[in-house]
């Protein structure tokens, strides 16, 4: 993925700004006469007021309305194109070895009290990690800007490329607001006045049952359809589907089993976009430990777990199986390198058996037995309660003791047992995500990167795969100056992933989104995905401008 702008994402981002970015932009009132929307989650009570967009534990960030309010450099589209689109920026350009990024400040933007909106609102903003007034959880590693008329130049320590959409997604804030907040770490901006953002919405009400804000008149981006947004988090999964059937809510980010029944069957106008994303779920294998210790065993796995069946069954359609050796789902089919274009696994136990055979194991009344005389067994251990993952536990189980003849136990505890294991390294097999950059490197990292090992305890690489020679190329890809450089180590990733078989990837990790179209149409689709239909995701407000009343 190359986020450099092009000519067309300048364009449209200056169109969004000249028709409103809908159909709606020529109503007036900002779509006070249209419907409201109510946005659900399944979180529960959530007790403590906090618009503080930069704290995970804010109710801005549990509810997700922080990101109506406010808005950042650029939208980095998770899905479809992959693409990015200039939002408070009118263009974002990166330097070849992506240490630095050059903005140009959107002209004619105001903040919702009223005041200007300028290129120094973007220097502050970054410039607060700098002085340690903010703390860079995110890692930007950002060292200062320099200004030459409307440019203004970002300026990194390390390469970006694999963190592209972390800088350009970081919440914009009014300097005139934040220079007097003592703790940005900590101020929850409940005081009168702080709450101020340049997003297409305002916050107009806060309880711990809801939250509602109204449509910014003064919005750059033009009128707005949709008048209003109430934000409500239900006490389950099974609560919100009620709300979502019964036309409570409108629109969430869920996994709802049967969703066609459950859902979809129950008014015409109810939507589901599916949105495949970079990432994976992922099977890890612990590496250091039998069975999966032996190269020989993952390959003969992966031409024997069947993926459609975790997309069909465990994901209810909710995914896209990803067959290729390198472990590559279609999103990024354009980073596999010629070699292995094509290349797919399949379900072939004969190929699987064999496999097998010529590293020396036996099936004695039919159990796997390694060379060493043992037989093969192992536990997969995946948190009760994640159904579509238990689901894919018992179909693992069934395949691989009647392909091949393996004991599999399914293992469900609590998150704190599960979570615990996968640091320290004491599971045999996990289901897992992967870090999603939005290219290959996501993958690759998260499986045979060393970097994720520290003082004993691993945030991903769980089967501590170590290769000095991936590790390298792994550096090489994230700070490479030039697109032949990043494809040579491409070719060394590609090439280990698939001969070594580190972790087994079995469909794209989705951004899900239910909606309807009873009021409002204009939403992303398979045929238009220019977003996901998640509403916790920056995107939102890309949404929210194109909506236009239903007919």
């Amino acid at each position: 993925m190359r986020l450099k702008t092009s000519l067309a994402a300048a364009g449209l981002a200056a169109a969004l700004v000249l028709t409103g970015c809908s159909g709606a932009a020529n109503q007036s009132n900002s779509g006070q006469d249209g419907a409201a929307l109510t946005i659900a989650k399944p979180d529960g009570a959530i007790t403590t007021e906090s618009h503080n967009p930069y704290l995970g534990d804010s109710s801005a960030s549990k509810y997700g309305y922080a990101k109506v309010m406010f808005e950042p450099l650029a939208l980095v589209n998770p899905t479809g194109d992959l693409g990015t689109t200039p939002w408070l920026a009118e263009s974002v350009e990166w330097n070849d070895d992506y240490t630095q990024l050059t903005v140009v400040p959107r002209s004619g933007v105001t903040w919702n009290d009223g005041t200007e909106f300028t290129g120094d609102d973007i220097v502050f903003t970054f410039d607060q990690y700098l002085s340690g007034k903010l703390t860079d959880t995110g890692g930007l590693n950002y060292e200062g800007a320099t200004v030459d008329g409307d440019a203004i130049t970002l300026t990194f320590a390390d390469s970006k490329f694999t963190a592209q959409a972390r800088v350009l997604h970081t919440p914009i804030v009014p300097k005139h607001i934040w220079e007097n907040i003592d703790d940005p770490n900590t101020d929850p901006l409940t005081d009168e006045g702080l709450a101020v953002g340049t997003g297409p919405y305002v916050l107009a009400n806060w309880s711990t049952e809801s939250v509602t804000l109204n449509a910014n008149p003064d919005y750059w981006g033009g009128d707005l359809a949709v008048p209003t947004l109430n934000y409500v988090s239900y006490g389950d999964n099974a609560a919100l589907t009620t709300a979502l059937v019964s036309g409570e809510a409108d629109w969430a980010q869920a996994f709802i089993p049967q969703i066609e029944s459950s859902f979809l069957a129950a008014d015409e106008h109810n939507e589901f976009l599916v949105s495949p994303t970079a990432g994976a779920g992922t099977l890890f294998m612990n590496l250091q430990t039998k069975p999966f210790n032996d190269p020989a065993l993952r390959q003969a796995l992966a031409w024997t777990i069947d993926r459609d069946a975790y997309v069909d069954i465990a994901r209810e359609g909710a995914s896209e199986p990803i067959w290729n050796v390198t472990g590559l789902g279609s999103l990024l089919e354009s980073e596999i390198i010629d070699e292995y274009k094509g290349v797919e696994y399949s379900v072939d136990v004969d190929e699987a058996k064999q496999l097998l055979t010529d590293a020396g194991y036996t099936w004695p009344g039919g159990a796997l037995t390694d060379p060493d005389g043992e037989t093969v067994s192992f536990s997969i251990s995946v948190p009760a309660g994640w159904s579509d993952w238990n689901t894919e536990q018992a179909l693992l189980a069934e395949e691989l003791d009647e392909a091949l003849g393996i004991e599999v136990t399914v293992d469900q505890p609590d998150w704190g047992g599960w979570d615990a294991a996968r640091q320290e390294g004491t599971f045999q097999a996990i289901i897992h995500w992967l870090e999603d950059t939005g290219n290959a490197y996501g993958l690759y990292t998260s499986t045979m990167d060393p970097k994720w090992i520290v003082d004993g305890n691993a945030s991903f690489n769980f089967g501590r795969f170590d290769d000095p020679a991936v590790t390298e190329a792994l550096n090489t890809y994230a700070n490479a100056s030039s697109d032949d450089e990043r494809q040579t180590a491409t070719a060394v990733l590609e090439t280990a992933f698939a001969e070594q078989v580190p972790a087994i990837p079995l469909g794209a990790h989705p951004l899900l989104g239910e909606f309807n179209t009873r009021n409002y149409v204009g939403w992303p689709s398979l045929d238009d995905h220019y977003s996901s239909a998640d509403p916790t995701q920056p995107g939102i407000v890309q949404i929210l401008t194109k909506l236009e009343p239903a007919e």
